[in-house]
């Protein structure tokens, strides 16, 4: 049996994924989410809306201040997901999509954030494994996640 007390949880074959199905693994470290974070994803984006850089105008607004882009912390679930499950036991892995992505909640600047993953499958398809797994990233404090999204992961094994 895989141990997920131990992060990053490090599956090697399909049998080892498939003990992982349904288990949460994690969460991880607090990541703050500052504005020069904020400012900076929006310059890579293009998407600089002011309730998003403009500090000032954001706190006369009904948020009372600057709050992070819903991408800014789906784009973090990478990241949190290597410190999570390390998929280095395989060939190599492919990020392959989102099939469901939910923002419930807004991310106020200034906030700390981190993520629970939970495998949901790890389906056998032409040339690899299909993984689908369930990212939950919750605020600290927050009654709502920010996000809940299932993502697609295609790995091969070693064909050592």
């Amino acid at each position: 049996m895989i141990d997920t007390s131990v992060l990053p949880v490090r599956p090697t074959s399909l049998a080892e994924l498939q003990q992982l199905i349904g288990k949460e693994i994690g969460p991880t470290e607090w990541h703050d989410v500052t504005q020069e974070r904020v400012d900076a994803f929006a310059e890579v984006t293009g998407d600089r809306q002011w309730i998003h850089v403009d500090p000032e105008r954001a706190a006369a607004s009904p948020l009372g201040g600057t709050i992070a882009h819903g991408l800014y912390s789906l784009a973090l679930g990478p990241a949190f997901s290597y410190t999570l499950l390390a998929l280095d036991g395989f060939a190599h892995g492919l990020n392959y999509g989102y099939d469901k992505v939910r923002f419930p909640a807004p991310l106020p600047v200034g906030s700390r954030i981190r993520m629970r993953l939970t495998l949901l499958a790890a389906d056998p398809v032409p040339g690899g494994i299909q993984l689908r797994a369930q990212h939950v990233v919750e605020r600290e404090g927050g009654d709502k996640p920010i996000v809940v999204a299932e993502s697609l992961a295609r790995v091969v094994e070693r064909a050592d």
